[in-house]
């Protein structure tokens, strides 16, 4: 606002501007204007700043931009009832940013606040809206814009990305607001703010050591409530479920999810808190449409929530839970809450590029299985999921099938690929790339998986992210008649077979292959003593109408703490005829990842980041890959070499060459080592040789 003053004097003739200050004709006195900015009194004199901002640049009240007395319906539902936070009162009431911006798919939130003194809290206000709108499921990302001022020449703000409900936001450095000008020039500062690979690693790695610590507390409350490795798998992923807000078309909350508030430890058949639990799950899972079959056998795996009443009775509080319950509770309630807490207000949020929920979760339920040998089950790293994904070039015309499907883990790293891939062509929200997306998730993706806790946990990691859940069959693989298979026409398989199987699981993969379109390719980890002798019948039935492409050996450590297992990739294409024994196949040593794990945490040693975007490269230019040589020595770590016909020599170390002739430096090192012990036993007072 502009300084106006008072000047008592002989009456001018007329009005004049001059440097910077006009002149306004009165009677006895003239009004004189001087370029001076006035102080702000109120917060809407900063919320008119930004209006004005943005309608220099061609935005139109209501159509570009509205306020929060002014906000659409949709973005009123993004920000209604979606806050997971123990202390949230009223569901039903949205936040009211004071502007915001929809016009260019991804939400533009403005928090505005008088006095530069309170930027942070405009900032922090702003993320938390955003943040809201993310958890809703409405947006998978937003931008939060803190503005703080005490005058039009006094004014900060701050840019953050926001992509997901509880991960530190992304400061983008900004200088102006002239991104929001145009289509054109918001998907360039969308471009440049969108997470690069290497902080979408450092998140998760974060995220994973988070969720880590949860897990194992967990999992020591439920040992200690004696609630056994199967139901461990029921409670988890039935509990998630049970916390879902049920939801119309249109997004609006219909039914909320249960909160720790919900279970009373009332101990009638209908009120009994395992009850309620299970009675929400059927409401969400029927709300979601899963298939008839799916649901009675998910209900019959999550009953187990509800079977023992005494699970329901109220009892002392575990150490775990003290510090979220008032008084006793029941040991359902007590799981319930510890999830809810630690787990639910951390994860169900996370959406969109990172997919922090499948791999989180993923992560979570490798130790909610506490001793995953009791189950036989050994589920594959999210980074390694990833990388597989990657390595097949899944797409958005990809129709990808796994046979031992656990998790359903390779299914969410394809789906995630296959919907960015559908994005980066098509723009994010538009009418065809929803369309293509709900293709995917009805029609693109396939798991079979025969363990019934595990089937039931595929199918809930399938719902929770939006959901291919239709398209995974509890069934054998080898007796599921082939009109399955057939029908859906498959040109990517990826799998991790359960290591128990007979041949180390390679009939997993050679079924698969047997239903691959022509030109298909697939990929499997699994121990490498299967490559070297240990599944010759099979590996011999597999190269009759296969071609052998690579072989990846992995780091020995991968699977610790579940298990200590050699274990290599082995990607093959069906050809539809005999694998050519004059043509070379890939084999790379990945031993080196970066990781260093052991049975308390995973560290990162050797910039494992781009170890795992190299290794992408690698496979498909193999020594003349573009690789950092500081991280590889390509020659030493790729070779290309023939394999027998005998189905015995599919690994790296049974190609790697080593070159034995002596080197000076050999010499030369040898003598010094030498001297060293010669000297050390003279120190000790030991008897040196003349």
């Amino acid at each position: 606002m502009p300084l106006y003053t008072l000047i008592l004097a002989e009456e001018p003739k007329g009005c004049f501007i001059n440097a910077g200050s006009a002149v306004f004709q009165g009677s006895n006195y003239f009004w004189r204007y001087h370029d001076v900015a006035v102080k702000w009194a109120l917060e809407d004199h900063v919320d008119d700043w930004v209006k004005d901002q943005l309608k220099a640049l061609g935005l139109k009240n209501r159509t570009d931009f509205r306020v929060k007395s002014d906000m659409s319906d949709f973005f009123k539902e993004a920000l209604r009832g979606s806050s997971k936070t123990k202390n949230k009162t009223d569901s039903d009431t949205p936040g009211e940013p004071d502007v915001h911006v929809e016009k260019y798919g991804v939400p533009v939130i403005f928090e505005d606040k008088l006095g530069l003194r309170n930027l942070k809290k405009a900032t922090s206000e702003a993320i938390h809206y955003a943040q809201y709108a993310v958890s809703s499921g409405r947006y998978s990302e937003a931008f939060a814009i803190g503005v703080a001022g005490n005058d039009e020449e006094n004014v900060k703000y701050e840019v953050y990305y926001v992509f997901d409900s509880i991960t530190e936001p992304k400061k983008i450095e900004q200088s102006s607001f002239n991104f929001l000008e145009n289509e054109e020039t918001f998907n360039i500062f969308y471009r440049n703010a969108i997470l690069s690979e290497e902080e979408r690693h450092n998140i998760l790695i974060k995220s994973q050591k988070n969720i880590q610590k949860a897990a194992n507390e967990l999992s020591e409350l439920m040992v200690d409530h004696s609630i056994n490795a199967n139901e461990r798998v029921i409670y988890v992923s039935g509990m998630l479920l049970s916390m879902q807000d049920i939801k119309n078309e249109n997004g609006k909350v219909i039914k909320s999810g249960l909160t720790p508030d919900s279970l009373k430890g009332i101990m009638t058949d209908e009120d009994r808190d395992g009850i309620k639990v299970v009675r929400q799950i059927k409401s969400y899972l029927s709300h979601k449409k899963v298939l008839s079959d799916n649901l009675e056998l998910m209900l019959g795996s999550f009953s187990v929530i509800s079977l023992d009443k005494d699970r329901d009775e109220k009892t002392t509080l575990h150490n775990k839970v003290s510090k979220f319950i008032n008084g006793e509770a029941s040991i359902n309630k007590q799981i319930f809450c510890y999830i809810y807490e630690t787990i639910f207000v951390k994860i169900d949020g996370t959406r969109g590029h990172l997919d922090i929920v499948g791999e989180m979760y993923s992560i979570f339920l490798k130790y909610a299985l506490g001793d995953g040998k009791e189950l036989g089950i050994v589920l594959t790293p999210p980074y390694v999921t990833k990388m597989m994904s990657q390595i097949l070039d899944i797409d958005e015309n990809s129709r990808v099938m796994d046979l031992a499907t656990g998790s359903a883990a390779f299914l969410i790293s394809s789906m995630e690929m296959m919907i960015q891939d559908v994005e980066s062509k098509h723009g994010k929200d538009t009418s065809v790339s929803k369309e293509k997306i709900e293709h995917i998730k009805k029609h693109q993706l396939l798991g079979v998986e025969n363990d019934r806790p595990m089937f039931t946990l595929a199918v809930t990691n399938m719902v929770l992210r939006g959901d291919g859940s239709s398209t995974i069959k509890k069934a054998n693989t080898f007796t599921e008649p082939a009109e399955l298979f057939n029908k859906f026409k498959p040109n990517r398989i990826l799998l991790n077979p359960p290591f128990k199987h007979a041949e180390k699981g390679m009939p997993f993969i050679a079924e698969g292959l047997r239903f691959l379109e022509k030109g298909g390719i697939g990929a499997l980890i699994v121990q490498d003593s299967a490559g070297s002798g240990e599944a010759i019948t099979t590996n011999l039935k597999i190269l009759k109408e296969n071609q052998l492409l690579a072989s990846i050996k992995m780091p020995i450590d991968l699977f610790v703490p579940y298990a200590s297992v050699q274990t290599s990739i082995y990607v093959f294409e069906h050809t539809k005829k005999k694998h050519d024994h004059q043509k070379q196949v890939k084999f790379i040593d990945f031993r080196n990842d970066g990781y260093k794990r052991t049975k308390r945490n995973i560290k990162e040693m050797d910039n494992p980041t781009q170890r795992y975007q190299d290794i992408v490269e690698i496979y498909k230019n193999g020594v003349t890959a573009n690789v950092s040589s500081d991280l590889w020595s390509l020659g030493n770590q790729v070779v290309m070499a023939t394999i027998s016909d005998e189905g015995n020599d599919w690994n790296f170390d049974q190609k790697q060459i080593i070159d034995t002739t002596p080197k000076e430096n050999d010499f030369r090192k040898t003598v010094r080592e030498y001297y060293a012990w010669e000297i050390s036993n003279f120190l000790r007072g030991d008897i040196v040789h003349e």
